[in-house]
C-alpha cells in the first residue's frame, strides 16, 4: 500500500494521467511484486501502461516482445515523447544499428526494448538477453500464441525457450482477444503457475456498432466517409485487389483514401501507413488477412467492407476505432455472399480439426451479422461476459426504429418450403428453393419441382434471411443442435400454417427508406455511447493545427504530442496559467516543458478574442506535482529586453516570437508580481483613454465586449496591452497616470 503514493506521482509526471483506468493499479501491482501476470483488456483499455509504469520504477530493462513492427514503432515515438527512453530491435533496423541499441541497454540507458517475436529464434540475441538479463518481460498481443487464437503466430512459440533462459523473470502476458480456450493455453505454454489473472470488461462503451445490408456498399460508404471529413478511418476489403479498387474510387469522389495490403511495394506500403498514422491522409482501405497494426488512438471509424472469418478477429479491428474513448462508429457491410466467398478458403484447410475450428468461428461471424438481438451482448457473451441490460443503446439494433408490417403471406411461404425441402436444410438452400434458383444442389434434390419452387422469386435473398431471424425469434422456427445449421418448424409454426391466422412482425425500417410515414417506435440511447465533452469546436481546430506544426516539425504522428481527448479539454477549460494547463489529461512533465507554452498561447489569445474565462473545475485540480510558480528564464528574457528599450514587436523579432507570445510572457510577469514599465508600449494618450473608458463601461476585462463597444478601428493588442497596465495600477479606472498616458507613443 506504501507504493500507491509513488504510482499516482509517476501516472501523473511521466504519462500525464491523474487516476488509473479500471484494473490497471492491481496489474502493477501484481508486476511489481514478482508475479507472473495474464492481463486481459479491451483495445483501448490501457494495456501498455501496465508494463511500461512498472518499466520506470524497476531496475534495468523491460523485453516487450510485439509481433507488429509498426506497433512498435508507435510506441516508442509516444515514449520518447514523454521522455521514457526506449528503443525498438527489428528488420527494419541494421545489424550496426541493433548493436547500437544492444549497448544502449547494457549500459543502462534504456528502460523498455521492443522486439519482434523473431529476434527471439536468433541465438546472438539469446546469448545478449542472457548476459544483460532484463528486469520485466512483456508480452504484448499473447493470443498469438495459441493455435486456438485467431491470429496464431508460429514464432511466439519461442517465449517457452526463452523462459527457460531466463528462470525467475516475471513475465505479463496481454490480449485484447482471447476466449476461455485460448486463455488456457497462452498460461500453459508460458509456463505460468502461481500468476495473478486480471480479466477486465470486454465492453468498450464509446464504439458504436452497425450492421448493414451491402445493398449499394460504395454509395453507403461514402455517405459515412462525407459525414466525418478529415477524420480518420479504416476500411477493411477481403482482397487486395478490392483495397486498390476501393482506395482508387474514392480518391475519385474527392475522399483521398491510401490502400495498404501486403503485396504493395514495402516503401509504398510503409509510406501510406506513415501517412495515415501521422495524420496526413485520413482514410486507409487494407486487407482484412493483413492487419494495420498501428497504434492510432483518434479512430473514428473501422468500416469491414466484407465480413471478417472470425469474431475475435472482428473485435480486434473494431477495436482500433477510438483508443482514447472518444465516441467512434464500427461499420460492417454484410451480405450471405461474403460467408460463400470465405467458405471457398475454408474449405481448402488440409487439416480435418483445423477446418471444423474455422467453420464453426465463420458460422458465429454469420450469426453476429444476421442478430435481430443486441450486438453488443453477444460480443461480450462470446468472450465469456455476461451483459444483463436490456439494451446497450449503442448498436444498431437497440437503436433502432422498428416498423409492423404485415408478414402473413410471406411467412406461410417461408415455413411450408422448409417443411417442404424435409427440414433438413440451412436458410440459403430454403431461400434458393423460395427464389426459383437452378443451383445443383437444387436440381440434385429435385426441388424444382416442390410446389413452393419460385414462389417468393419476388422477394429478395436478404429480406428471406431476414425473415428467417424473424421466425426464430418468434419461436416459429427452431434451430436443432448440430454440426449444420439446419431450420425445423415448431408447433407453434405449424398452428400457424393450419390456422390460416394473420401474423404482423416488426423489423427495422430500411436505411434507404423515406423519413415519412414511418409509424413505428423508435429507441433511443441510453447507455453505451459516452457523452462527448462540451467543448469549444473553433478552438479545439486551432488547437489541431498547432498540433499537426509541432508534429511535422518533430517528425512524429500528430497524437504522440497530444491526443484528441487532450485538445478536447483543453478546448472545453481554457486554462489560462501553467498550473491550469497541467491539470489537462494527458499532460505530463515532458509534454508540458516542449508544448506547454505554444499551446497557452493559443488558448489565451483565443480567450481574449472572445471574452472567454477559464473553466474552473480545471484550476481547482491539483497535480501530483507544481510546475515552477515564478518567472521563469524566458519571461525574465522577455523582461531585460524590455528594459533595454525594445517594444513588443522588437522584442518577438529579436527573440524568435510572435508577439502572442511576447505579451503572455507580460501578462506571466505582472501576474506574478513583477512591475514593468509598461508607458513605452502603450497606444497613443487618445486611443488608451477610449479604452480605459471602454472598460470601466462594460465592466468586465474580457476583449470581445469592449473592443465591440469600441468599434472599427481598434486591435485586440492594444486591448490586452491597456488591460494589462490597468491591473498593475493598483485603483486606477479611466486613467491617472500621465507618465502612461503620455509617455512615448509607438505601439508594436
Amino acid at each position: 500500500m506504501t507504493m500507491s503514493p509513488q504510482l499516482h506521482d509517476v501516472l501523473k509526471t511521466r504519462f500525464g494521467y491523474d487516476r488509473f483506468l479500471p484494473m490497471q493499479e492491481e496489474v502493477i501491482r501484481s508486476v511489481m511484486e514478482g508475479r507472473d501476470s495474464l492481463v486481459l483488456m479491451p483495445t483501448g483499455g490501457g494495456k501498455s501502461l501496465c508494463y511500461q509504469l512498472p518499466a520506470l520504477l524497476m531496475d534495468g530493462v523491460t523485453l516487450v516482445v510485439s509481433p507488429l513492427i509498426a506497433l512498435m514503432k508507435d510506441q516508442v515515438d509516444a515514449l520518447s515523447a514523454n521522455d521514457i527512453p526506449a528503443a525498438f530491435i527489428n528488420s527494419t533496423i541494421s545489424n550496426r544499428e541493433v548493436d547500437r541499441v544492444q549497448l544502449e541497454a547494457v549500459r543502462g540507458r534504456l528502460k523498455l526494448l521492443y522486439v519482434a517475436p523473431e529476434r527471439l529464434a536468433v541465438p546472438r540475441f539469446r546469448e545478449f538477453l542472457r548476459a544483460f538479463r532484463p528486469s520485466l518481460i512483456a508480452v504484448d498481443e499473447a493470443h498469438c500464441i495459441s493455435e486456438w487464437g485467431h491470429d496464431f503466430r508460429p514464432d511466439y512459440r519461442n517465449m517457452r525457450g526463452l523462459r527457460h533462459d531466463l528462470p525467475g523473470v516475471p513475465v505479463i502476458a496481454l490480449t485484447a482477444t482471447a476466449t476461455e480456450q485460448v486463455r488456457t493455453d497462452i498460461v500453459e505454454h508460458l509456463g505460468f503457475s502461481d500468476a495473478g489473472t486480471f480479466v477486465a470488461s470486454f465492453n468498450r462503451p464509446n464504439l458504436k456498432y452497425t450492421v448493414r445490408h451491402k445493398r449499394q456498399a460504395f454509395d453507403g460508404l461514402v455517405e459515412l466517409l462525407g459525414a466525418r471529413p478529415g477524420e480518420s478511418a479504416i476500411i477493411y476489403c477481403f482482397s487486395r485487389q478490392e483495397t486498390e479498387d476501393v482506395a482508387r474510387d474514392l480518391s475519385r469522389v474527392g475522399i483521398p483514401a491510401l490502400p495498404y495490403h501486403a503485396g504493395l511495394d514495402p516503401e509504398l506500403r510503409h509510406t501510406n501507413q506513415d501517412r495515415f498514422i501521422g495524420g496526413e491522409a485520413p482514410v486507409v482501405v487494407a486487407t482484412i488477412a493483413f492487419g494495420m497494426g498501428i497504434d492510432k488512438p483518434d479512430v473514428r471509424l473501422i468500416v469491414h467492407y466484407d465480413m471478417p472469418k472470425t469474431l475475435e478477429g472482428y473485435y480486434q479491428e473494431t477495436g482500433r476505432a477510438g483508443r482514447d474513448g472518444l465516441p467512434s462508429d464500427c461499420v460492417l457491410f454484410y451480405s450471405y455472399g461474403d460467408k460463400i466467398k470465405q467458405d471457398y478458403f475454408v474449405e481448402r484447410i488440409g487439416n480435418p480439426d483445423e477446418r471444423r475450428r474455422a467453420e464453426e468461428k465463420l458460422a458465429t461471424m454469420v450469426e453476429f451479422s444476421e442478430l435481430r438481438s443486441c450486438r453488443r451482448r453477444y460480443l461480450l457473451n462470446y468472450f465469456g461476459e455476461q451483459w444483463v441490460a436490456d439494451s446497450c443503446g449503442a448498436c444498431d439494433v437497440c437503436l433502432a426504429v422498428l416498423e409492423e408490417f404485415d408478414a402473413t403471406e410471406i411467412s406461410q411461404k417461408l415455413l411450408s418450403a422448409v417443411i417442404r425441402t424435409g427440414e433438413r436444410f440451412g436458410a440459403g438452400h430454403v431461400i434458393q428453393v423460395l427464389r426459383g434458383s437452378r443451383a445443383a444442389k437444387i436440381l440434385e434434390f429435385s426441388h424444382n419441382e416442390l410446389s413452393v419452387y419460385g414462389i417468393a422469386a419476388d422477394q429478395s435473398a436478404e429480406d428471406l434471411r431476414e425473415l428467417f431471424g424473424l421466425l426464430l425469434d418468434a419461436g416459429m422456427l427452431v434451430k436443432p443442435p448440430g454440426e449444420y445449421p439446419t431450420y425445423e418448424v415448431t408447433d407453434h409454426g405449424r398452428d400457424f400454417l393450419q390456422g390460416r391466422d394473420s401474423l404482423t412482425l416488426q423489423r427495422p425500417v430500411r436505411l434507404d427508406a423515406p423519413a415519412s410515414g414511418r409509424s413505428g417506435r423508435g429507441r433511443t440511447a441510453t447507455r453505451g455511447m459516452e457523452a462527448a465533452l462540451d467543448y469549444d469546436h473553433d478552438l479545439y481546430e486551432r488547437l489541431r493545427t498547432l498540433r499537426r506544426g509541432l508534429a511535422d516539425k518533430s517528425g512524429v504522428p500528430a497524437f504522440v504530442v497530444f491526443g484528441d481527448t487532450s485538445l478536447q479539454h483543453m478546448a472545453h477549460a481554457m486554462p489560462q496559467s501553467v498550473e491550469s494547463f497541467a491539470a489537462i489529461p494527458g499532460v505530463g512533465e515532458a509534454k508540458l516543458s516542449k508544448y506547454g507554452e505554444a499551446f497557452l498561447e493559443v488558448i489565451q489569445v483565443y480567450a481574449s478574442e472572445n471574452g472567454f474565462a477559464e473553466r474552473a473545475f480545471v484550476a481547482a485540480k491539483t497535480p501530483s506535482r507544481r510546475p515552477p510558480r515564478g518567472p521563469s528564464a524566458t519571461h525574465n528574457e522577455t523582461k531585460r529586453l524590455l528594459e533595454s528599450g525594445l517594444n513588443v514587436g522588437e522584442i518577438a523579432g529579436e527573440r524568435g516570437l510572435t508577439q502572442q507570445t511576447v505579451l503572455n510572457h507580460l501578462e506571466r510577469l505582472v501576474a506574478g508580481g513583477e512591475n514593468i514599465h509598461l508607458a513605452p508600449l502603450m497606444p497613443p494618450s487618445e486611443r488608451m483613454q477610449r479604452i480605459s473608458e471602454a472598460f470601466n463601461t462594460v465592466g468586465s476585462e474580457m476583449l470581445t465586449p469592449v473592443l465591440e463597444a469600441l468599434g472599427a478601428g481598434f486591435t485586440y493588442e492594444e486591448l490586452r496591452l491597456v488591460r494589462l497596465w490597468m491591473s498593475q495600477s493598483t485603483g486606477l479606472k479611466g486613467g491617472s497616470d500621465e507618465s502612461a498616458v503620455h509617455g512615448p507613443q509607438p505601439f508594436l
